[in-house]
């Protein structure tokens, strides 16, 4: 993804001037770069990820006013009677945006007029932007500590003087005039000024008119992109919900539809096999309960299958045959495998409940080793050795014999 930075012009250039524009990569790295119309820009916006706009310093006001140590949305409620008396109209009428307190207490303060931000913003929403962003370009500029940083360029003269402090003015472009005039407004402190690459020559020229102090440096996008970055003064989040992307669903009605009608089918054909599922068991049921009637026509039917089960062992033990899960079996089993082992334990107790044989062994008869090998030779007769308590085992059937 990218993000495209725009340097738009002065409000007052008019709706046909022209916006310098840089489409930069996740590397940094600037993959195009050119003038254009804001409207015509509607491809790159749709395309990037976030758009920056810088903001020119004739059309944002930079205030320091006292503030009590207020955050959030008390600030923000705080913020037009802190700034009545410094602007000209109602400060209900522009978008105030503050940063961060500074060390004597004052809160540095955006200003810029609603009327016109809130539909350039929406503008860009409308093109297609994700998330738009929007500082002021007196503060984008590079500033070395001690020195004051300007720019020229578009019809207009950028100067910052501090972290928070710097301003725009519309001049006629005349290199004497821009020299001078920066020279004056940064007072004592050195000056780096930025000019357009193609007027290096002539500023540099007349560069010892303007006095001492003054350093000339090529602009280019590299010193806005990394100034941008640094800047906390976004403009955007002043204008509340205005200034963020509203989903347009119109786009996923489709999608959403066919979502909705792939998860109605879904649940249709789970309850079309659950229903079939169902009626297959009640016939199941219905086919054991039969064949339970016939079979034993004198017994109301229950539970068939655990009916069966009883009946068919009753049946085994009345013609002589013992269950795996009897107490005769299980104890005889026992008997057989204790008398191959080579020191058998010895026995203190046995007791059978819910088909399962506890036997109580004495400890000074128990053997791992033993234990070990009567388990495996009870496992070839189905049937399981668990030693639930020291000197304790429980024998259960695993299977029929």
């Amino acid at each position: 993804m990218t993000t495209l930075y725009i340097r738009h012009p002065a409000r007052a250039e008019g709706e046909g001037a022209l916006c310098r524009f840089a489409l930069v990569d996740d590397g940094g790295a600037i993959a195009q770069q050119g003038e254009g119309l804001l409207r015509n820009l509607g491809d790159m916006v749709a395309a990037s990820r976030r758009v920056v706009v810088l903001l020119a310093g004739a059309d944002v006001t930079l205030l320091a006013v006292q503030a009590p140590p207020l955050t959030g949305a008390r600030l923000r409620a705080a913020l037009p009677a802190l700034v009545e008396e410094h602007i000209l109209g109602d400060p209900l009428d522009a978008v105030l945006v503050a940063g961060p307190a500074l060390p004597d207490g004052r809160r540095p303060v955006a200003v810029v007029q609603r009327d016109w931000f809130e539909p350039l913003v929406k503008a860009l929403l409308g093109m297609g932007a994700r998330a738009v962003a929007a500082m002021p370009s007196q503060l984008c500029l590079p500033l070395q500590p001690g020195s004051a940083s300007a720019a020229i360029g578009a019809g207009e003269l950028l100067l910052r003087q501090g972290q928070y402090e710097g301003l725009g003015l519309a001049l006629d472009g005349n290199p004497s005039a821009v020299l001078q005039t920066a020279r004056a407004l940064a007072g004592d402190a050195p000056l780096v000024l930025y000019v357009p690459h193609e007027q290096l020559g002539e500023y540099q020229a007349l560069l010892a008119e303007a006095g001492p102090g003054i350093a000339l440096e090529s602009d280019a996008w590299a010193h806005w992109i990394a100034g941008s970055k640094s800047s906390t003064l976004d403009l955007v989040p002043g204008l509340g919900t205005a200034g963020v992307a509203q989903r347009d669903w119109s786009r996923w009605r489709w999608p959403i539809r066919l979502a909705i009608a792939a998860i109605v089918v879904n649940i249709i054909g789970v309850n079309i096999e659950w229903l079939r599922l169902k009626r297959e068991a009640t016939a199941v049921r219905e086919g054991m309960s039969q064949t339970f009637r016939n079979a034993y026509p004198n017994q109301p039917v229950i539970d068939p299958v655990a009916q069966m089960q009883q009946n068919i062992a009753r049946a085994k033990a009345a013609g002589g045959q013992v269950s795996s899960g009897e107490f005769g079996w299980m104890a005889g089993v026992l008997g057989e495998t204790t008398r191959t082992l080579p020191r058998p334990p010895g026995i203190a107790s046995m007791e059978f409940r819910e088909r399962t044989l506890t036997v109580r062994v004495k400890p000074e008869t128990v053997d791992p080793a033993t234990t070990g090998q009567l388990r495996t030779a009870l496992s070839a007769r189905n049937l399981s050795l668990e030693e639930t308590a020291p000197a304790t085992w429980a024998i259960r059937s695993t299977g029929a014999p």
